[in-house]
C-alpha cells in the first residue's frame, strides 16, 4: 500500500527555518512507521536525520510526534498509523536535526532526581530481601525507557523548562517507594521545589504518551500523597 510521509525537516547549516517535505512509500500493514522512515533514507533522500537503535521498544530513541501523538516508530504499525503521516520532533526540545531532539536537559533533570538505589547499609550476605507485595508498590515504575514522549507531551513542561517533568517523577517514583532504598527524603525534598512535582496540572498527557503504558499521572499522585502525608 502506498503512505504519504509529511517529514518536519530542519537543518541549522543550511535552513533559516524548518518546512515540510513529503515522501511517498509502498509499505504493508504490518510494516512500522520506522520502517518507512528507513525506506525514505536509504531510498530517497540520505539527507533525513532521526533517531533510531533497538528497534523492538525498549531502548526509546525512535520517540516522535506521529499525527500529533508522540509515539514510538518502531513500535506503531501502518495499520494504525493510516497512510497519511505527519511526522515531527518531540516539542519542548530543541532541534539538533530534523526529528533529532537535544536530550541533554531532559537527562540532566533525570540525573537531578538521583535515579540509583541509595542504601548506606553494610553489604548483605544474599542479596536484599523484598517481598512480591513490596515490590509490587513500584513495580510499574520500572517500566521507564526514558523515551521523553511523557515529559515532552507535557503542557507545563512546554511552559517551562524548568519543571522537573513526568519522567523524572516516575523515576524518583521507582526508588522512594523501594523498600531496600534509603534516599526517599533527599527525593522528595528535591520534588518538593517550585518546579518539582507541584507543577503537575494533572493533563493526563503523559500517561497517554507512554509507549510502556505505565501509569504516569497515578506515579505523580503517589508523590505528591507522599510528600502531604509522609506515605513511603
Amino acid at each position: 500500500m502506498r503512505i504519504h510521509f509529511r517529514i518536519k525537516r530542519f537543518d541549522p547549516t543550511t535552513d533559516q527555518k524548518p518546512h515540510f517535505k513529503e515522501y511517498d512509500v509502498d509499505l504493508e500493514p504490518t510494516d512500522r512507521v520506522l520502517d518507512g522512515l528507513n525506506k525514505i533514507k536509504w531510498e530517497q533522500d540520505g539527507t533525513l536525520t532521526y533517531r533510531r537503535s533497538c528497534a523492538h521498544g525498549v531502548c526509546g530513541s525512535d520517540a516522535m510526534r506521529v499525527n500529533g501523538r508522540n509515539r514510538l516508530a518502531c513500535t506503531l504499525l501502518i495499520r494504525d498509523a493510516g497512510t497519511k503521516l505527519t511526522i515531527e520532533p518531540l516539542l519542548g526540545l530543541s532541534v539538533i536535526k530534523d526529528l533529532v531532539v537535544d536530550m541533554d536537559h531532559f537527562f540532566q533533570k533525570y540525573k537531578d532526581i538521583k535515579p540509583y538505589l541509595i542504601n548506606d547499609d553494610a553489604p548483605p550476605r544474599t542479596e536484599r530481601i523484598q517481598s512480591p507485595e513490596q515490590r509490587a508498590i513500584f513495580d510499574d515504575t520500572t517500566k521507564c525507557i526514558l523515551c521523553a514522549a511523557c515529559t515532552t507531551s507535557c503542557p507545563p513542561f512546554w511552559a517551562n523548562k524548568e519543571f522537573v517533568g513526568p519522567a523524572s517523577i516516575v523515576n524518583a517514583h521507582r526508588f522512594i517507594f523501594d523498600s531496600r532504598d534509603h534516599g526517599a527524603a533527599q527525593r522528595l525534598e528535591i520534588l518538593n521545589q517550585r518546579e518539582g512535582v507541584w507543577r503537575c496540572r494533572t493533563v493526563f498527557n503523559c500517561t497517554d504518551a507512554c509507549p510502556r503504558h505505565i501509569k504516569i499521572t497515578q506515579a505523580i499522585e503517589d508523590v505528591k500523597r507522599a510528600l502531604l502525608f509522609n506515605r513511603y
